[in-house]
Order: C-alpha cells, then structure tokens, then sequence
C-alpha cells in the first residue's frame, strides 16, 4: 500500500516537473521569435541596398552588319508590309514551299487533335466499363441497357474513322505534291 502512494507521489511530481518545463520552454519561444524578427528588420534598415547589376538584357543590342545603312521607319513600315503580303503570296502559290507547308501543318495539327480526342474517349470508355453503381435499380438498368457504354462506343468509333480520314489525306497531299514536282520534305 505504501509503495503505491509513494509510486503515485513520484508519477505526480514528474507530471509537475515536466509540466513546469514545458511552460517556461513555451514562454521564451514567442519572446525569441519576436526579438529575432525586430532584429532582422534592423538590420534590414541598415543594410546598404545592393548595387545593380549589369546584365546582357540590359545592353542593347546592335545590328549584326553596322555597315548597312540605316532605314528610315517609313521604309521599314513598307518592307514589313511588302514581306507580310509576299508572304501570303507564297501561302497561295503551289509551286512554293510554304502552300505545302500550311496545307501539312493545317492536317497534322487535325490529326494530332483528333488523336488526343480518341485517347480520351477511350479512357472514359474504359472507366465506364468497370464503372460499380451503388444504387442497385441504375446497376440492373445498367448491366441489361449499358446505353452510357454504347455511345462512348460509338463516339471513339467515329474518331477513329476520322483519324483514318486524316491519315489519307496526309497520303493524298503527299502524292499531290509528287505528282506537282515539288520537293517531298515540303509536306513532312
């Protein structure tokens, strides 16, 4: 009976003993952080502010060839203008490579959407197919109808017809402009 009184004294004193300790830990931490903080903002006041630096973005730049002559900005405004509607020029002009070039891009950036569209659809597929539905009446409609599964079905079925479609007309271009006598890498 003693040794149980004198167990629960000690057990009681170690409490109070760890107890006092974390108080007086938890007093001084506010008191540190607050003068480490007033601290950091002396200093910050005193410091001297950086010097800048000089970097290649600040420089600018000059022509490669500072031999040429310099152009006035309305001649430039007319260059600019002339290269833009040459541009569109060669854009309409079969026999150049940027209308092989624009009619390959438009295609592939189709292709290339419709393909990220397909993997989509099938993912979604996928998912329906191992779909679990816990209200039992939508599971049994589910599991006889599976209509959801059906269209999904159908879609990526679509898509891959459409991405058939594209992958021919890819073909077709690149016969097309054999058949022109333009340079095959045009249409790559």
């Amino acid at each position: 009976m003693v040794t149980k009184m004198f167990l629960r004294l000690a057990l009681a004193g170690l409490l109070a003993a760890v107890a006092v300790v974390v108080v007086s830990a938890q007093a001084e931490a506010p008191d540190d952080v607050a003068a480490a903080a007033r601290k950091a903002r002396e200093q910050q006041k005193s410091a001297p502010k950086p010097k800048k630096v000089v970097t290649n973005d600040d420089i600018p730049s000059k022509p490669a060839n500072s031999n040429e002559k310099s152009t006035t900005p309305a001649a430039e405004g007319q260059s600019t203008s002339g290269q833009a509607s040459e541009a569109t020029k060669d854009e309409d002009d079969p026999k150049k490579q940027a209308y092989w070039h624009k009619k390959y891009a438009e295609i592939q950036d189709k292709l290339g959407q419709a393909e990220k569209d397909l993997n989509i659809l099938q993912r979604e597929l996928n998912t329906d197919q191992v779909q679990y539905y816990n209200d039992p009446q939508k599971a049994l409609v589910e599991q006889h109808n599976r209509t959801d599964i059906g269209e999904k079905t159908a879609k990526v079925d679509a898509k891959k017809k459409e991405i058939d479609s594209l992958k021919q007309r890819l073909s077709d271009l690149e016969d097309e402009c054999r058949k022109s006598g333009c340079d095959p890498g045009w249409v790559r």
